[in-house]
Parts: C-alpha cells; sequence; structure tokens
C-alpha cells in the first residue's frame, strides 16, 4: 500500500503504549524510543503535534463503571493525560527537540492553555505541540480530542500509533484469523461499527476530509516506515479521496 507523504501530522498515542513491558504506569525507556521516533519524523521534514492518552494511569470510563462519578472520573482521566504529556515532551527536549504542552484545562505551572493561533504558531516555528487533557470536557475521548485538534491545526493526516498493525474484522488478539483491512472509508467503519476510534471522532475526520492511519508504534520504527509508506496499517480514509489518489 502506498500512503500519500503527509506535511503536518497529529500522532496520537494510547497512554498504554508508554507503558512499555510493565502493566501501568510509564516507562521512562519506551518513553524515550517513542520520542526519539518522533524526533525523527520531524527532522524527516514533517510538522508534528501530538495527543497522548492518559490509560496506563487512569481510565475514566472504567472508573465510572466501578462507581466513580462519570465527570469526576473523566476529568482524573484529562489530568492522566498531562502528565503523560509533560513525560514525552521531557523526552523530547532530551534530544534537543523544542516542544510545547498545551493543555485544555488551563495549570499555568506547568504548561500552556491551549490557545489555537499560538499552536500554530509553534508548529510554524519548528516545535512540536504535545495537546493535553483532552477537549477539556467530560464524556469526550482522547480519540475526539485527536480529530479535533487534527481539524484546527489543518493537518493532512492523523496518525493513531496503538499496539495492533491497523483495523481487523475482529480482534486479532483473540481471534487469530482476523483479516486486516488495507483501506477503509468512513462510512464503512461508522456502518459497521469497527474500533478504529469512537465515532465523534470518526466523523470529524470524515468532515473535515482528514485520513486516519492506524498502525503499531510498539514496533521500533514502524513509524518512520508508516510515513514513507512502506509500513504495514490500515488507512481509513473518505471514498471519493480513495477515487482520487487511485493508489490503494
Amino acid at each position: 500500500m502506498i500512503i500519500p507523504r503527509f506535511k503536518r501530522i497529529l500522532l496520537k498515542l494510547s497512554g498504554e503504549v508508554l507503558m512499555g513491558p510493565g502493566q501501568f504506569g510509564i516507562d521512562p525507556a519506551t518513553v524515550d524510543r517513542v520520542a526519539g521516533e518522533v524526533a525523527a519524523a520531524k527532522a524527516a521534514g514533517h510538522e508534528l503535534c501530538l495527543v497522548v492518552g492518559g490509560g496506563n494511569i487512569f481510565r475514566g470510563l472504567a472508573a465510572a463503571a466501578a462507581g466513580f462519578d462519570r465527570t469526576s472520573a473523566d476529568y482524573m482521566g484529562m489530568l492522566a493525560t498531562v502528565m503523560n504529556a509533560l513525560a514525552v515532551q521531557n523526552a523530547l527536549e532530551k534530544l534537543g527537540v523544542e516542544t510545547r504542552v498545551q493543555s485544555a484545562i488551563p495549570m499555568s505551572s506547568v504548561c500552556e492553555p491551549y490557545i489555537r493561533r499560538r499552536a500554530e504558531r509553534h508548529i510554524e516555528k519548528g516545535r512540536i505541540v504535545i495537546f493535553a487533557a483532552g477537549t477539556g470536557n467530560p464524556f469526550f475521548t482522547t480519540d475526539t480530542a485527536a480529530a479535533l485538534r487534527a481539524a484546527e491545526m489543518n493537518c493532512d493526516a492523523l496518525l493513531k500509533g496503538t499496539s495492533v498493525d491497523g483495523v481487523y474484522d475482529a480482534d486479532p488478539k483473540k481471534v487469530p484469523g482476523a483479516t486486516r483491512y488495507e483501506s477503509l472509508s468512513f462510512d464503512r467503519v461508522l456502518a459497521d461499527n469497527l474500533k478504529v476510534m469512537d465515532a465523534a471522532a470518526i466523523a470529524l475526520c470524515r468532515d473535515n476530509d482528514i485520513p486516519i492511519v492506524v498502525f503499531n508504534i510498539r514496533g521500533e520504527g514502524n513509524l518512520a516506515a508508516v510515513l514513507r509508506g512502506e509500513g504495514t496499517s490500515t488507512i481509513v480514509r473518505n471514498m471519493e479521496m480513495e477515487e482520487q489518489h487511485g493508489r490503494l
């Protein structure tokens, strides 16, 4: 599969990626590796912004199911994403990459507030911007926050780095014979309820013509390979865009 070269990218990282081999928390070695791949993508000429989930520290939805008030649980999850964003910022800056964290929940002692024009200016100056605290509102996932920020930053694509190498017709961890899709339309993802991102995120990307590329960030070098169009992944886009490119 040939993926067109995207200039400005929003990379969505699941919080679980930062756990590395552990079951909870942040693994410094894994964060350093991921930061190295992000830095290499920037050096290759891409403009980058990031959204990092918080599932390695706290999951609002799971906590709500266990009896927490949903609104309070979601705010706790947002705070977890700030911790992860600061960890990634620290790893990037150790590599000499200028990075800014912007939070949708103002906390001026540790990071900037989210201001769209300021974020755009940072990216134009070659800095990497990490968006934290989701949308700043409960009941919205970090997937939705990623799609929203990708639209606001006029990104060419949203890359979702997870622990699987694409979108399957069944859970590949539970169904050994599950088949990976090379490409999908947004409408197919919504109609078949495929687990790419939540429906709000899919609709946002569809309406703003932002392709979603799902790949496995856990494998070393996978981000660079996907950006070159050589890696294993699934690309989700509008059907008319597929016809226009004619390369899928």
